[in-house]
């Protein structure tokens, strides 16, 4: 397997935000702590050894075992959970939605990234220990976000009336989907690991949550992962305090937005990802997790008949913490105040709304973490790199718009030059001349001479344009070919992280599909990987 890289602002693919962060941007220096390299890790361990209570290791540690009672875990894994109760123990966190069979293939990234930064922690920084963590968004309600996957262009998907947080969800007729996947994987020793991999996860546990937890032991217990679900109510329990200032104080939302008004001055080109709201929490039972409002001093339980005074919900809270789930903005706060975390590993996405919350964390005086871009990769199997050996393209220009490519290509390989840049320039030559007279008889004839200089040019863009085209329904098999190819490696002109699933590389690769990708995502290189097999 050949390793490339590319920088991430040349992909076109990352916002202007996440390339200038990566770039260092002073602007944006104020919305981060440090940023992640070996070197800033020591004063990250160091303020995090200082804010972090011994007490809420004790509690971590209480609940994954409980979590994990029902679960084989490797040594490893059942060494780093044990090693959280440690004072000299610290995390590197990743999180993800429980996307049916792993979701898109960047689930894998995630995972791999964070498992590799935690080796290079230890190598830094021996006297420490360092513990890789999934976080399972289990109470996220979006069903339709995670209730599929995309294999071969088509949309495995499950169908079910769903309602709640999704990790509550019963695993009730993934049966019809094991069906699906049986008649689409075919019968290679490679396909009948996948078909058994999600019969043991789906058919043979009740919910999403146990689900998802089996099947990411199973691809990554050996690397000592440890997964974490924070629809727990003693880890909520110590969510509370913060829960209060959020819920009675509006504290986040007064912060928060003030923040993002502070990152619309450093640039106007910056996508707000996400926006506080007054009270950042839902409330959560089976079934149910609708917003909490608060209007005219009463709580309502957003498109319910449940309403709270004050007293009320701060009494709710205290006694059924676990009924309180935060939103994207109190989140990360939770994880933050649970695991002695050092870095949070994510897509540009996840970073772009974390950079708008440091100065919340500030006010409460919890460490914010490192923030990591997760690796990204392009996997080229044997066959596509022969085509694009063939065709003579460079996979860097793989990354164009599909257009741009196929202009880019088809101008190069013509045997008709179609760069109109010499006729251009000699336009340009000629009009210099005719401003020249213009001023020096009539000035009122510079309008002229102006509108005539740009109908030349337009007609010569048009007739390159013309003779493009032309071009291109004479080359029209290499146009097809090129467009078929970066079809194949960027479906629906995306990136094949985001819309591929893992089982269509596994197919093909096998184990050594997660081994490969081990050895060669990089997670502090701060590139987009490309992977080619020869």
């Amino acid at each position: 397997m050949e390793v490339d890289c590319i920088a991430f602002r040349e992909t076109g693919y990352f916002s202007e935000l996440i390339c200038d962060y990566l770039d260092d941007k002073q602007e944006l220096k104020s919305f981060y702590n440090r940023k992640p390299d070996l070197a800033n890790f020591k004063g990250q361990l160091e303020e995090k050894a200082k804010n972090f209570p011994v007490s809420n290791r004790k509690v971590l540690v209480k609940a994954l075992n409980v979590q994990y009672k029902e679960i084989n875990t490797s040594e490893t894994t059942f060494s780093n959970i044990t090693s959280l109760g440690d004072k000299n123990t610290f995390t590197v966190v990743t999180g993800h939605q429980l996307n049916l069979f792993t979701g898109p293939l960047y689930f894998l990234y995630k995972i791999i990234s964070t498992i590799n930064l935690t080796e290079q922690l230890r190598q830094e920084y021996s006297e420490y220990n360092f513990v890789p963590v999934y976080w399972m968004a289990t109470e996220d309600h979006d069903f339709d976000e995670i209730n599929y996957f995309n294999f071969r262009r088509k949309k495995i998907q499950w169908n079910n009336n769903a309602s709640g947080g999704v990790g509550r969800l019963s695993t009730e007729g993934l049966d019809a989907v094991l069906k699906v996947i049986t008649n689409e994987f075919g019968e290679t020793d490679n396909a009948n690991y996948l078909k058994t991999l999600f019969q043991k996860a789906y058919l043979e546990h009740e919910t999403l949550t146990a689900a998802t937890r089996y099947l990411t032991n199973e691809l990554f217990g050996e690397y000592g992962l440890v997964i974490i679900d924070g629809d727990d109510a003693d880890l909520k329990r110590l969510l509370i305090p913060y829960a209060k200032k959020d819920i009675f104080e509006q504290l986040p939302y007064k912060i928060v937005s003030n923040s993002i008004e502070e990152l619309i001055e450093v640039s106007e080109a910056y996508k707000i990802q996400v926006n506080p709201r007054e009270i950042n929490y839902f409330y959560l039972k089976d079934g149910l997790r609708e917003r909490i409002i608060q209007k005219d001093g009463v709580y309502y339980v957003n498109d319910t008949v449940l309403t709270f005074t004050a007293e009320e919900l701060q009494l709710e809270l205290e006694l059924h913490p676990e009924r309180f789930s935060p939103n994207v903005i109190a989140r990360p706060l939770y994880q933050e105040i649970i695991l002695p975390n050092l870095c949070y590993i994510g897509g540009g996405g996840e970073l772009a709304y974390w950079l708008e919350l440091r100065a919340y964390f500030e006010a409460l005086h919890i460490t914010f973490p490192m923030l990591l871009l997760r690796n990204s990769a392009l996997i080229i199997t044997k066959k596509q790199n022969e085509k694009i050996e063939k065709l003579d393209l460079s996979v860097t220009n793989l990354f164009l718009k599909q257009n741009q490519l196929i202009n880019k290509k088809i101008r190069k390989i013509s045997n008709i030059d179609i760069d109109f840049s010499p006729q251009k320039k000699l336009i340009n030559e000629q009009f210099a001349d005719m401003y020249k007279l213009a001023e020096q008889t009539d000035k009122s004839f510079l309008g002229a001479v102006k509108a005539q200089e740009v109908k030349q040019k337009k007609g010569l863009d048009a007739l390159e344009k013309r003779l493009l085209k032309a071009q291109k329904r004479k080359l029209k098999d290499h146009v097809l070919r090129i467009t078929e190819l970066q079809n194949q490696l960027f479906p629906n002109q995306s990136l094949q992280e985001r819309q591929l699933n893992f089982s269509e590389l596994y197919l093909e690769y096998g184990e050594a599909l997660i081994s490969n990708l081990m050895e060669s995502l990089k997670p502090l290189k701060g590139a987009f990987t490309i992977h080619i097999k020869k």
